[in-house]
């Protein structure tokens, strides 16, 4: 199963429409957002061909939000559990530091995934990997934003630079 995993887009929608032709190209079977969406506008374009997923993130101050993504997909709430193809994934947008850590040094998910600091990372530890995809630029941190995609399957990751 190929998954889809996208950040802290911002309401830009330059990243949003590059991060959507990403997963139609690669015909993932889910999309998961950890966050930092901001408006319901954008949010939008994720309603695509796939199951659809997403966390709140401390700048998704707009309450229509979680109606949007309710709308095709939805809306977890500050933090989710899911499950695609046998493995178990934990999903938080990444305000809290020492929350990301437990959920990663605790063992009970194969996949944290998270957004927030704007960095991308791909780190396993004890047999939980660890999912950054970044997000858009911001002073101090230019790494250009990035979707990943997740093949649960073979465990492997690619990276995807949105342009």
């Amino acid at each position: 199963m190929l998954v889809g995993v996208v950040s802290d887009t911002h309401d830009n929608a330059q990243y949003v429409e590059a991060a959507v032709d990403v997963f139609e190209r690669a015909e993932v079977d889910a999309v998961v957002h950890c966050g930092d969406i901001v408006a319901p506008f954008s949010v939008t374009p994720f309603d695509g061909d796939w199951a659809f997923h997403a966390v709140r993130g401390n700048n998704d101050g707009e309450w229509a939000l979680a109606d949007a993504v309710d709308g095709f997909g939805t809306h977890h709430g500050e933090f989710a559990e899911l499950c695609f193809d046998g493995a178990s994934f934990a999903v938080y947008h990444g305000t809290g530091e020492p929350i990301v850590d437990a959920l990663v040094e605790c063992g009970s998910y194969d996949y944290v995934l998270r957004g927030h600091t704007h960095e991308r990372v791909h780190a396993e530890r004890d047999g939980t990997v660890h999912l950054n995809p970044g997000g858009v630029p911001i002073p101090g941190r230019e790494q250009s934003p990035a979707a990943m995609i997740l093949d649960t399957a073979t465990a492997d990751v690619t990276v995807h630079e949105l342009r």
